[in-house]
């Protein structure tokens, strides 16, 4: 048992930044390479959190880095704080003991995703407030609390952020936090093997149940019963709940009423793309994450040329770090044009729904005033069903600002026109070109 040369260190992080720049973040400097014992390398983690991700989410980078540091078959085992060094009579086979029995769907908790890393601006202040008060309160604040939102936009940081605050002030609370996924896939393995005690036991006796991506509940009439009778146990028992979706309650398909209903009974908050000033804060907040120097003229065009989510721009911000180490050149707004080329992710065309009317009431030759109707022959019904399809496609309204232009219809009324258009597309050669031509004519405009 020996300490590993400094060097084999220097080496390791030099070689991470070069191949594996997206993991790498200035807590890795907190890092320490304590012994180099039968092919293990062990290196000390500061926070139960960061030992956790790095074991499951970067133990392959590692173990290339100290692979090419030393030119030998060795690997990376990450160890708590106050970790002893490893018996002479019991070698370490480098596997962490304390991770082999973890639950393999729980979601695992990213450093990065805390309060304190989190950009808020107009389009997220609710959300992250409420967050706030939830982990401040669980159980009482906010319950259920539901967020939902576009692909990207924060909703995982948040309910992240949550869980990582109730464990450091109780470490000893119980949070299940998994993807709805995996929910659904327990209860298909229970029901399979007549093992349903146990998953509702699984369940019904945490302090705080999360999960992400609950709209894939949609048509899924077993495993909603099941969803609804454990909701209704946690919720008397005062136990917190959490989710999120990409739709609110009221817009997920085939989601049972009582459900909806349950769901709407705390606190609904969304989530929204980031505008220009909050996506220069989000690059500057990833790049500080990363111990980078990035000039404001590389963030200001970053945040012009990617409008999505913030997903992406951290992603624009790899691609010009990736290069910048690549080339070994400086950051420089050259360099970074270079790196994004044509490849920059830029938002699709908002439009406003009076637009998209416009662009349908001339393609069919219909009056406003009828798409606005209560009329339903054939000739009206399509033209105000593709309005609605495209209105869904091309802004962001919700469904029942949708159903409200055209007079005062329902969410329901809504998610069957865009159901219907979807579906004859698909089918209908012919109608499938006249949508794509009016798609054409309101980018083009």
């Amino acid at each position: 048992m020996s300490h590993p040369d400094p060097s084999i260190w220097r080496d390791m992080i030099a070689y991470l930044r070069s191949h594996h720049a997206d993991i790498c973040r200035q807590w890795f400097e907190e890092l320490e390479p304590m012994w180099l014992d039968e092919g293990v390398l062990q290196v000390r983690v500061q926070a139960p959190v960061q030992k956790n991700y790095l074991a499951t989410q970067c133990s392959r980078p590692f173990n290339e880095a100290v692979q090419a540091a030393t030119g030998n078959l060795v690997t990376v085992r990450f160890v708590s704080r106050d970790a002893a060094p490893p018996s002479d009579t019991a070698p370490s086979n480098g596997r962490d003991v304390s991770q082999s029995h973890a639950d393999e769907d729980q979601v695992v908790y990213s450093p990065d995703y805390t309060f304190e890393n989190f950009v808020t601006g107009p389009q997220n202040h609710l959300a992250y407030a409420a967050s706030r008060a939830v982990a401040q309160q669980p159980g009482n604040a906010y319950n259920p609390f539901f967020i939902h939102g576009g692909v990207g936009l924060g909703k995982t940081h948040l309910l992240q952020a949550i869980c990582q605050t109730v464990l450091m002030e109780n470490p000893n609370t119980h949070i299940c936090y998994l993807s709805c996924d995996a929910f659904v896939n327990h209860f298909i393995d229970a029901v399979t093997s007549g093992n349903m005690h146990d998953f509702r036991h699984r369940y019904r006796h945490v302090d705080m149940l999360v999960i992400d991506d609950i709209h894939f509940l949609a048509e899924r009439d077993r495993t909603q019963e099941e969803f609804f009778h454990t909701f209704n146990t946690l919720f008397q028992a005062k136990k917190q709940i959490i989710l999120s979706s990409d739709s609110p309650p009221s817009e997920i398909p085939k989601l049972e009423e009582r459900l909806v209903s349950r769901f709407n009974w705390g606190l609904v908050a969304r989530v929204d793309k980031p505008c220009y000033e909050t996506r220069v804060a989000i690059i500057r907040k990833k790049a500080e994450l990363r111990g980078l120097e990035i000039p404001d003229e590389i963030v200001c065009y970053i945040a012009s040329k990617v409008e999505s989510n913030t997903r992406e721009l951290e992603g624009s911000l790899t691609k010009v770090q990736s290069m910048a180490t690549l080339t070994e050149q400086p950051i420089s707004l050259e360099l970074a044009r270079n790196a994004l080329g044509d490849e920059a992710i830029v938002a699709e065309p908002q439009l406003s729904i009076q637009s998209i009317i416009d662009a349908v009431v001339d393609f069919y030759g219909v009056k406003l005033s009828d798409l606005q109707s209560k009329r339903r022959h054939r000739s009206i019904t399509i033209p105000r069903q593709v309005c609605m399809y495209l209105a869904r496609k091309r802004t962001n309204y919700s469904l029942e600002e949708i159903g409200g232009y055209f007079g005062g219809r329902d969410h329901t009324t809504v998610m069957h026109a865009i159901r219907t258009i979807d579906e004859r597309v698909e089918i209908d050669k012919s109608f499938a070109s006249q949508v794509t031509q009016i798609d054409r004519v309101l980018v083009s405009d």
